[in-house]
């Protein structure tokens, strides 16, 4: 029998990255990429980014938003340009959610919501990069409009990443992100 997931006290809140979210998101970089193997050199987990969230995404044209569930920061996501590429070009990024938020349809509330923040901040198009074994994840990138290329944009450093996808983000699907 499947176990259920507890109902949460309160709805769950979709906000802005703030500082005081750093140590959170950071744990759950740190907690959901080895979930999937990804826990060595080639991964985001690396980044130096990870441990400073907040400040990486008030850069320009970027943003990153979490989800909040009964006063925990349980996921997030974040949009931002996309290194050594076009500057239409945005990447997603470190959208990850602790197990107890996945199923509820918050990944896609939060790629919706993220895509139509790309839009107003005037991307052409959206690239991502993951890795095998990640496969509700591409299924919902999949859904939304993304469509798998045979290889890396820009200049990430997550060379160990082996799934690579782009939306053209004036022709996907629109992403309001209404809860």
């Amino acid at each position: 029998m499947a176990s259920q997931k507890p109902p949460p006290t309160q709805p769950p809140v979709l906000r802005p990255i703030q500082p005081r979210d750093d140590p959170a998101v950071a744990a759950i970089i740190r907690t959901v990429m080895p979930e999937f193997g990804a826990k060595g050199p080639g991964f985001a987990i690396n980044d130096a980014e990870v441990d400073a969230m907040h400040a990486a995404y008030t850069l320009p044209r970027s943003l990153y938003l979490v989800w909040e569930l009964d006063g925990r920061v349980v996921g997030g996501g974040g949009v931002g340009p996309l290194a050594g590429a076009a500057a239409d070009t945005c990447e997603l990024r470190k959208m990850y959610l602790l197990r107890e938020a996945r199923g509820r349809g918050w990944g896609e509330v939060l790629l919706r919501r993220l895509l139509a923040v790309a839009r107003e901040l005037e991307y052409g198009t959206c690239y991502l990069e993951t890795l095998t074994g990640m496969d509700a994840a591409q299924k919902l990138y999949e859904r939304m409009g993304f469509a798998r290329i045979p290889g890396a944009l820009g200049k990430t450093g997550h060379f160990a990443c082996n799934r690579f996808y782009l939306l053209d983000l004036r022709a996907g699907p629109r992403g309001d992100g209404d809860l």
